[in-house]
């Protein structure tokens, strides 16, 4: 791990105000935070892993506060990540995403918005789900960001293939990024997920922002 944070990273400030809500997922925001952000095809997970996770879920409300029901929450929420990722690395669903069109348009959507709305640290598109790193701007919301690159390429790509309909499951999968070990981390899962998938690791669709690599940070199989 470099021994330098990259350009344009925060991580979360236990100090510092924050928030939490809830739907399906928990979703904490901090202003100025870096976030690990996974969002998927609608169709991506079997119904039997949805349910799996909902009763998770389920569970870790009913635990409720405290220092022992605390430690039961991350041990639920360790597991769902696991499951989580694990299921969509299988491939289930249709994965349109192989197709070199639709991955090139998501990219470039991922891309559209750097330095304007976010700044963008690194991303992948696999074949039925995104990863990316990212830090919102000031005063916007990491919500709105993800609404507008899924709307604009949910309607591309559908108008392409001829269809309608939900193409993007609505709610993303969003983590604040600790720390610099954190990062790392992260930042070599993102760079592995093509190969442990089997999938090419395009440079077209596997992406690291020029300013990380030259500080140091960079996938160790690039």
């Amino acid at each position: 791990m470099p021994r330098l944070p990259p350009p344009q990273f925060r991580g979360f400030d236990p100090l510092g105000s924050f928030e939490v809500y809830q739907r399906h997922l928990p979703h904490w925001r901090q202003p100025g935070a870096t976030y690990f952000v996974t969002f998927r095809l609608a169709d991506s997970l079997p119904q039997n892993v949805v349910d799996y996770i909902h009763r998770l879920r389920q569970e870790m409300v009913r635990l409720g506060n405290g220092l022992a029901a605390k430690d039961l929450r991350e041990q639920y929420e360790r597991n769902v990540i696991q499951k989580f990722e694990s299921a969509l690395d299988e491939g289930y669903g249709e994965c349109i995403l192989r197709n070199p069109e639709y991955a090139q348009l998501v990219h470039a959507s991922l891309q559209h918005g750097q330095t304007k709305k976010y700044f963008l640290g690194c991303s992948v598109v696999m074949a039925n789900h995104c990863h990316l790193v990212i830090r919102p701007n000031e005063n916007v919301e990491l919500e709105k960001i993800l609404g507008a690159i899924k709307g604009y390429t949910a309607r591309e790509i559908n108008q392409r293939r001829g269809r309608s309909g939900p193409l993007w499951e609505e709610e993303s999968y969003d983590r604040i990024v600790r720390d610099e070990e954190h990062l790392y981390r992260v930042i070599q899962y993102i760079g592995r997920n093509p190969t442990k998938c089997g999938l090419p690791a395009s440079d077209a669709f596997l992406w690291i922002h020029p300013e990380w690599k030259k500080a140091g940070w960079d996938f160790d199989n690039s």
